[in-house]
């Protein structure tokens, strides 16, 4: 999943009226996104405002998982695991309905299932179901999944927005109107403004859920963003994408201000498929002119943590190589002096998240002192989706990979927008993913970051932090981010 921001106005006088009633009401909240979604179903796009809105709150899946990461029950209330970790007997819960009155059982998972692993799927993360053989309706409360082989993650990734279990009978629909049997339902959608979901009366634990409204709203814009908050028209911003205004709000007792982690690496990918990154030097010549100090300060004012492979700090199995490729100017431009690409003109293509904007500008700088002319293209996240994402059309871009456990990027082969396949690596993924015992799993995914770092795959930047500034009053949020969605069902204000 990535992030990616959509930008918007509204009437600053009509904003501070809400806020005011949300104040009183108490039950009421506005949160401001920097992105807005392109497409209201988790199960058919890859941009993380999705799954950020509804996943766990509109839809949900067999599984959640809390704050630090531990898997829970969601509409499976428990499960059994045979004995050869294959096979997995999921028991339902039972009374739920979808938004539309429609009755929940086995036969919505096993529909929402084979829909993903169909061969027309377009599920941004279909490879989380690749190792499913089977998915059988025992009952109508009890669901059965055969594995061929060992899934370390399973149970982790049906908690993922791309594992939502959907209604055949609405499934078509979600993309613009969203049926779910999550805690809020979806009222509206202004586009290119605002995003209105309400508490589901019908709900199981409907009494223990404090929200009667959630507004969203789409502010991309730095400045726009802080103004928003200090005017009290927004009472959360989780995502805050300024952090050279933070100190304001950190001395303001109005506010309460976390920074916290995220589980997205922010790369300066390159194209592995094509010349000149086709060559390892190239890349390592990239690797050395990069001066993540300088862009850890000028883009992200020093509220980042830097990286040197593709695994988050906090993670238990973290090998820090920022050293791989200390910063060093003369050695990135005798290296590309050497592979004959001196003087070159490459194209970097920027989404438009101020923390690529930013770092984008700084890389420029830092190729042009290595000898390489940089040409920066800023572009639009649906232009960054079609002609990057999926058609590979760029030389360098960056962007923030937000989803946990996606190590296993670099082994979905060349039709990746990395356009990278090596089959040490895809092996290796393969081992990583069946590897039941935690310790030895730790030890390849640190082999698999050494693997990643010295064949300079991309450019290794910062961990994305989580910069989250709330009202003073309002609990529940999620300080870091072990997944893309926020359950807003805990979420209230203080009485």
């Amino acid at each position: 999943m990535f992030l990616g921001t959509k930008t918007t106005t509204f009437m600053l006088g009509v904003a501070i009226g809400l806020s005011g009633t949300i104040a009183t009401a108490k039950s009421n909240i506005v949160i401001g996104l920097q992105q807005e979604p392109t497409t209201l179903d988790p199960t058919a796009d890859a941009t993380a405002s999705i799954d950020g809105i509804f996943t766990h709150n509109v839809f949900e899946s067999l599984t959640t998982v809390t704050e630090t990461g531990a898997v829970l029950p969601n509409l499976a209330e428990s499960w059994k695991i045979s004995d050869d970790n294959l096979t997995y007997t999921f028991s339902l819960a039972k009374g739920v309905k979808y938004h539309d009155g429609t009755d929940f059982n086995a036969d919505d998972v096993k529909f929402s299932f084979d829909r993903a692993m169909g061969e027309d799927s377009v599920n941004p993360s279909k490879k989380i179901f690749s190792k499913i053989t089977s998915v059988s309706v025992v009952d109508p409360h009890t669901i059965e999944i055969k594995l061929k082989s060992v899934d370390a993650f399973f149970l982790f990734n049906m908690a993922k927005g791309d594992a939502s279990i959907v209604g055949s009978e609405s499934v078509e629909g979600n993309k613009t109107n969203p049926i779910g049997t999550g805690p809020f339902t979806f009222t509206s959608w202004k586009r290119g403004d605002r995003m209105i979901l309400s508490k589901n009366m019908d709900y199981r634990d409907a009494a223990n859920i404090s929200l009667d409204k959630v507004e969203f709203r789409f502010i991309s814009d730095p400045a726009a963003a802080s103004a928003a908050i200090l005017s009290e028209e927004l009472d959360a911003f989780p995502g805050f994408p300024a952090p050279e205004l933070l100190p304001q709000f950190e001395a303001d007792p109005r506010f309460d201000v976390r920074v916290g982690s995220t589980e997205g690496e922010v790369i300066l990918a390159m194209n592995n498929a094509k010349p000149p990154f086709d060559d390892i030097r190239v890349r390592r010549a990239v690797s050395y002119a990069i001066n993540r100090d300088e862009i850890i300060d000028g883009a992200m004012y020093g509220r980042a943590t830097p990286i040197g492979s593709f695994y988050p700090p906090h993670g238990k199995a973290y090998v820090d190589l920022t050293g791989t490729y200390p910063h060093d100017t003369a050695k990135a431009k005798a290296l590309f002096e050497e592979a004959g690409v001196a003087g070159m003109t490459m194209t970097l293509r920027l989404p438009p998240f101020p923390y690529a904007k930013r770092s984008g500008e700084i890389i420029q700088a830092q190729l042009a002192a290595a000898g390489i002319d940089a040409k920066v293209e800023n572009v639009e996240w649906g232009f960054w989706i079609s002609e990057i994402y999926k058609k590979q059309a760029y030389d360098m871009t960056i962007i923030a990979h937000t989803s946990p456990n996606d190590m296993g990027n670099f082994a979905r082969g060349k039709k990746y927008f990395y356009g990278f396949e090596e089959q040490e690596f895809t092996d290796l993924w393969a081992s990583i993913r069946t590897e039941t015992d935690p310790a030895k799993r730790d030890e390849m995914l640190k082999q698999g970051q050494r693997y990643l770092a010295e064949n300079a795959i991309h450019g290794f930047l910062f961990q994305l932090p989580r910069l989250g500034v709330y009202r003073n009053g309002l609990n529940g949020f999620w300080t870091s981010s072990p997944v893309l969605y926020q359950p807003l069902a805990d979420v209230s204000w203080a009485k």
